[in-house]
């Protein structure tokens, strides 16, 4: 009988994800963040929660739902949230809009005031840590500031942290890499960690597009970019009618170049592709 005892418990089998169960993640997902997962993600969703079931030792998905909406395991519905919002990005991607930017935007603005730049689905940092550098080059010693924000608590922790793969850094130009961040050695071989002063200039706050916006300000560049391939055209109006007010007259709105605003948006004027103005 002890040695029956001490023998570990059996692996539970977990089912495949049905499609029932899919859709019950899927309208869940729609509801909280406004994410439009097609039947083709049904894999995706299966494998990026099954660590999840397993962990609980759940034999299917429809008990790993119940679980999360019953709110018996405090955090887990984030932690769900988080495995099925996080996107893939990197430092300076679609460089044309950090051109533009530059260009036409930084080497314009009127000195002496503050000027903000708003990364609307910042996920793990790279868009403002790369947006922080754009304007620390740019912006000499005038005041700026860069807000970033996401619905994944998991990334913003990350974010704030600073501390990325090297792997992630490929289109970093190598001064800006040389003169803001630091090379991990030893055990952080293979790491960069944004410098401490570029950190302080960049703040990441917990934002869900999907519902009424915190109290953030004007803002005289947004950037809302691979975000909205994922929202439905209902949605998609709603939210950038939401960042529209934070948006100062004159201000630029930059998207993916994935995503289009026709139809989406008739306040905005296009003055370079995915690069809106706000009259």
């Amino acid at each position: 009988m002890a040695n029956e005892l001490a023998m570990p418990p059996q692996e539970v089998t977990l089912a495949e994800l049905s499609d029932r169960e899919f859709t019950q993640f899927q309208a869940w997902i729609y509801r909280s963040a406004g994410i439009n997962l097609t039947p083709g993600k049904k894999a995706l969703v299966a494998g990026r929660l099954s660590k999840r079931v397993r962990h609980y030792r759940l034999a299917s998905y429809g008990e790993y739902f119940k679980l999360i909406m019953g709110n018996a395991q405090e955090g887990e519905l984030q932690i769900a949230l988080d495995l099925l919002t996080t996107n893939e990005t990197y430092f300076f991607r679609e460089p044309k809009h950090f051109e533009f930017l530059e260009r036409q935007v930084l080497a314009k603005a009127p000195a002496g005031r503050t000027f903000r730049i708003w990364s609307a689905a910042s996920s793990s940092g790279e868009e403002p840590y790369s947006l922080a550098m754009s304007l620390a080059e740019h912006l000499g010693a005038s005041p700026w500031e860069v807000v970033g924000s996401d619905i994944s608590s998991k990334v913003l922790a990350q974010a704030r942290t600073g501390h990325y793969s090297m792997e992630r850094a490929r289109n970093l130009p190598r001064p800006l890499l040389v003169k803001y961040c630091l090379k991990g050695t030893g055990p952080q071989e293979g790491t960069l960690l944004i410098e401490r002063a570029l950190r302080e200039r960049v703040h990441f706050l917990h934002v869900n597009l999907n519902e009424s916006l915190p109290e953030l300000g004007e803002f005289d560049v947004i950037f809302l970019r691979n975000v909205m391939i994922y929202f439905d055209h209902d949605t998609k109006c709603k939210v950038v009618a939401r960042l529209l007010p934070r948006l100062k007259p004159g201000g630029y709105f930059i998207i993916s170049h994935s995503e289009s605003l026709n139809g989406v948006c008739d306040q905005l004027k296009l003055v370079a592709p995915s690069i809106y103005r706000k009259p």
